[in-house]
């Protein structure tokens, strides 16, 4: 894994159904403060979505995820932070790239729009985060069958990154994320981050996206997505000691300290 310091990426959903802060910033007003309030708490990246993508989540149209999210990243521009596009669909991203985001963070991997590895070729300057995933929000959960989780979500991993670069994507646009999850049982989560090293040898930079997840909910009996925060930390702290290309966060600045500690103790 890399040896950069690992990147925080700051969660802004503009949803009113997100499982941890649906509602919160559903508005333009809102949005931006809260981004205001990541950026001075040392944010690296903010990945702005418009569509839940929690286990039973319905979906929006393109125009509705369009209008939730491209004033947020223009005007996040103007304020020189790094945007990332949470998305699924080739012309919302098309449009969030037009509008100046520097990732598109696809949880589908390209496999939801036929359109979007096209798309990323186009782009060879944009960043293309692919997620593992077996299938949609409303019924994903039904797909999480595997023999050996590791290897299948390893694999499979790896069949995307090839059909990627056939259809044009350059490999230095990739980075992967394993879908913490995403059509996976609590100790399917456990075993994917306890064999981080396998996901590595892939030879990508890995995003980790676990924060407040319910796993988290089952191991701690906590039904509150917010009072997860501390665990979330432990798993940032540990993924960041292993050197994870970045995590993906609703809280900034605890994370981004307890990235700083792993980085002085390991100097």
């Amino acid at each position: 894994m890399s040896d950069e310091r690992t990147l925080v990426m700051g969660i802004l959903n503009i949803t009113p159904d997100s499982f941890a802060d649906g509602g919160r910033h559903n508005s333009f007003e809102s949005a931006l403060a809260r981004a205001k309030v990541m950026i001075a708490e040392g944010v690296d990246i903010i990945d702005i979505g418009g569509e839940s993508t929690r286990p039973g989540a319905a979906r929006v149209s393109a125009d509705e995820e369009i209008e939730r999210t491209i004033p947020i990243i223009t005007e996040l521009k103007e304020l020189g932070i790094p945007t990332s596009i949470d998305t699924m669909r080739a012309s919302t991203a098309q449009a969030a790239i037009s509008a100046g985001a520097a990732y598109v963070n696809d949880v589908s991997g390209g496999l939801a729009d036929e359109k979007m590895a096209k798309l990323m070729a186009a782009h060879p300057d944009i960043q293309y985060i692919a997620m593992h995933w077996r299938g949609h929000s409303e019924d994903m959960q039904s797909k999480a069958n595997y023999k050996n989780v590791v290897s299948e979500v390893k694999d499979e991993l790896e069949d995307r990154v090839e059909a990627l670069i056939k259809s044009g994507v350059n490999a230095e646009q990739i980075i992967l994320d394993p879908g913490l999850g995403f059509a996976k049982t609590a100790e399917h989560n456990w075993e994917i981050l306890r064999n981080l090293d396998r996901f590595a040898l892939l030879g990508f930079p890995l995003l980790i996206g676990a924060s407040r997840k319910s796993f988290l909910g089952v191991l701690l009996e906590e039904p509150d997505p917010d009072l997860r925060e501390a665990a979330s930390i432990a798993i940032t702290t540990e993924v960041a000691r292993q050197g994870v290309w970045a995590v993906r966060t609703h809280g900034v600045k605890a994370h981004v300290d307890a990235i700083k500690v792993v980085a002085e103790l390991s100097k």
